[in-house]
């Protein structure tokens, strides 16, 4: 335990004490949010950032350090370890040091090795690596038996065969191959046979006479490289130029033993050569493409899970009635009214666009709903039909322009067929359902988003073509943080958003709606440990991150964990007033003398500068709390020209740039060149979702319906 401790300490340059604490604190069932949270102390005051590295890496080592127990073990099984083997085990860091290691000891299949061990000759093999005379002639010579082997040639043959797969599983070749790769290889791209006209009308036509040097090449380049090799348009290979020797020439020198001479050594010369295009390169090709790939898909998640904080952190619309629409031509636009806390009030449907052009009948019924339901808001779908049916509302005059909000659809119509939709709708169809969605994700973007897969939200690039359970892992974590940051009204949310909850999961958040719905709202947070299965440890771990409105206890309302409630009532007695007094009075709070408290060991520091924040504010929402209003400055792709300056909003976010809402059918591309006159390591550096930026139109395609932009007032 501990020299994995110092190991992941190590890895991440982090103090071992806290790394220390940190697994010890995971082991026994704390979540991230949790830790970093209400454990500052313990932890040294470790970032929910930095415990969450030390959560991967620990699983990364863990992974590491039992792949070698097994390795040792195989090496013992074989009768072959020894101390110099044994330190080298020991000291490797990576998977592919460990896999090095293994190499020559790894059962092979039956290869052209393997049969020429068969027929005896693993004997002459050795008889010419250490060969003094060079006669490899002569010494063959010995091994001919008219049966397995026939003659002279058929005998070194076997041997170089032999002295291949030496030579394919030696260390040091292996290593010099990666490095030539990695310094000297480029990846080339043709187009497939009979695909060229195929693959010039598809996406990945600027890949029909690609080559990049590898070590520069982008992970949403070789992401889409990838794509296209995988449906057929692409051929894919590796060329390496190697500017002095050549790699065999190298492999060659590196392999060949010092009194090696006259035929032997060319034998050996030319089985290095063959365990090179025949066992080396395949090799390091297929490591190099994955790990081409573990990074390309490392970078796509990221950019996944921070859009999806970006969403799921969106600003909420509070204290206001929202009228929601679900746009639609022929079946027209089904129409809710949802009231602060997006319950459905009433539905309808209007035909404002074409086949009906009903804007008459659509305007009095929506007059209608929203004096009936005293709607203040509109959030508007994004889907079929929305540009039209915003150009009606606009020009209707029902609604200030400024309370007319367009709603990202993405992922609406998952929900709606769900079955937690059905649940919660038995009795309204699927566009029902729908509209709803979009009105909540107007009132509450969190509280909405989280019953919807991460992966239907449309946000990211190339989220189908990365490994899946890491996307998983990524996108779950996130929501967590995301819930447990914002924190989580116990007496209204759903069990959707309480199973993102530290310590809760889905069987515990079912638990404590049916105990609700049972029983009544909560009056407190203890109230919790009647729920059904919810014990202790669960207890602990959650019950900082919900909150209660009107709470017998104060505190209950606010981000401070029910174990500090008395270091809370030592830190008010210390100024003369009651914990109550405490809550939103900054002067109170600035009198406290939290250094003198932690000096008598009343309690931690980081505990009690964030109880006095807490108090500050109880309650309080770390997401923005402005809306921002977009409002197109055109409604078709062929108002459009080059230079023509005009608003949009950030719709997506990528390795390459971002894609921005014009209000219209087509998104236009902001390439990351195009955003900043310096270098940017990432487009999030600048740019966040739902943003309003100003931009430039520098390119258009008519045929192909893209748009390219530049933006104004350029960093």
């Amino acid at each position: 335990m501990q020299e994995l401790v110092k190991d992941v300490a190590t890895r991440l340059g982090l103090p071992y004490r806290s790394v220390d604490t940190t697994v010890r604190l995971l082991d026994d069932g704390a979540t991230v949010p949790f830790i970093s949270r209400y454990r500052k102390e313990m932890t040294g005051g470790l970032s929910e950032v930095a415990v969450r590295d030390v959560e991967s890496t620990l699983v990364q080592v863990r992974n590491l350090y039992t792949r070698k127990e097994f390795v040792r073990a195989a090496i013992e099984n074989a009768g072959a370890m020894n101390p110099q083997l044994d330190e080298r085990l020991h000291s490797a860091r990576t998977l592919t040091d460990v896999e090095d290691i293994y190499a020559p000891f790894k059962p092979k299949k039956h290869t052209r090795g393997t049969m020429a061990r068969d027929k005896g000759l693993e004997p002459l093999a050795k008889m010419i690596m250490s060969s003094h005379t060079g006669d490899c002639a002569g010494l063959a010579m010995k091994f001919i038996d008219g049966k397995k082997v026939k003659g002279k040639d058929d005998a070194l043959a076997g041997a170089s065969d032999i002295i291949a797969e030496w030579a394919a599983d030696n260390a040091r070749l292996r290593n010099i191959t990666r490095n030539e790769y990695r310094r000297n290889a480029s990846i080339v791209c043709h187009p497939a046979k009979d695909k060229d006209a195929e693959l010039s009308a598809s996406p990945y036509a600027q890949y029909a006479d690609f080559n990049q040097r590898l070590r520069g090449i982008p992970s949403h380049r070789y992401l889409a490289i990838r794509r296209a090799e995988r449906e057929g348009l692409l051929k894919v290979r590796y060329e390496l130029k190697s500017p002095g020797k050549s790699l065999e020439e190298s492999l060659a020198d590196a392999f060949m033993p010092q009194m090696a001479k006259g035929e032997c050594a060319l034998i050996i010369a030319g089985a290095v050569a063959d365990a090179s295009k025949r066992l080396l390169r395949p090799s390091v090709e297929n490591e190099i493409s994955a790990s081409l790939k573990e990074e390309a898909d490392r970078v796509a998640i990221d950019i996944f899970a921070d859009n999806l904080r970006q969403l799921l952190l969106a600003a909420p619309l509070k204290r206001r009635r929202v009228l929601a629409i679900d746009p639609g031509f022929r079946t027209g636009c089904k129409v809710v009214a949802l009231d602060e806390q997006g319950n459905l009030l009433g539905e309808d449907v209007i035909y404002p666009a074409v086949p009906r052009n009903d804007t008459e009948g659509a305007a009095a019924t929506l007059s209608a709903m929203i004096t009936n339901f005293g709607l203040d808001a509109i959030a508007l779908g994004s889907g079929t039909a929305s540009r039209e049916t915003e150009r009606f509302l606009h020009q209707s005059g029902l609604m200030d322009s400024d309370a007319i909000f367009v709603v990202s659809e993405d992922g609406a119509s998952v929900y709606s067929a769900s079955e937690l939709a059905r649940a919660e709708f038995p009795d309204k169809d699927v566009t029902v359902r729908g509209a709803v969605s979009i009105g909540r994700r107007l009132i509450d973007p969190l509280a909405e988003l989280v019953k919807i897969d991460p992966k239907s939200i449309g946000v990211g690039q190339y989220q189908h073509d990365v490994d899946q359970t890491a996307l998983k892992t990524a996108l779950d974590y996130t929501v967590m943080s995301c819930v447990n940051s914002v924190g989580v009204d116990l007496n209204t949310a759903s069990a959707s958003l309480l199973q993102y909850v530290s310590g809760i999961g889905k069987t515990l958040a079912s638990n404590i709606v049916n105990y609700r719905r049972d029983n009544g709202p909560f009056a407190s947070r203890r109230d919790l440990l009647d729920v059904p299965r919810l014990g202790a440890k669960a207890f602990e771990q959650c019950a900082g991150f919900l909150r209660i409105a009107d709470a017998e206890e104060p505190l209950d309302n606010t981000g401070i964990h029910p174990e500090s409630y008395p270091l809370v009532k030592a830190m008010a007695a210390s100024v003369g007033v009651s914990p109550e007094d405490l809550v939103a009075n900054d002067m109170l709070l600035d009198s406290i003398d939290v250094e003198l408290l932690a000096a008598k060991g009343i309690g931690g520091l980081d505990t009690m500068y964030d109880i006095i924040m807490e108090l500050r504010k109880p309650g309080r929402d770390p997401r923005r709390d402005d809306v921002e209003m977009f409002v197109p400055a055109i409604d078709s792709f062929d108002q459009l020209y080059l230079g023509m300056r005009l608003p949009g909003v950030v719709d997506n976010i990528t390795a390459f740039g971002a894609f921005i809402n014009l209000g219209i059918h087509e998104n236009g591309l902001l390439h990351i060149s195009k955003i900043s006159r310096r270098r940017l390591n990432s487009v999030s550096d600048v740019l966040h979702l739902g943003q309003i930026v100003e931009v430039e139109v520098v390119e258009i395609d008519p045929s192909r319906g893209r748009i390219s932009l530049s933006m104004l007032h350029l960093e």
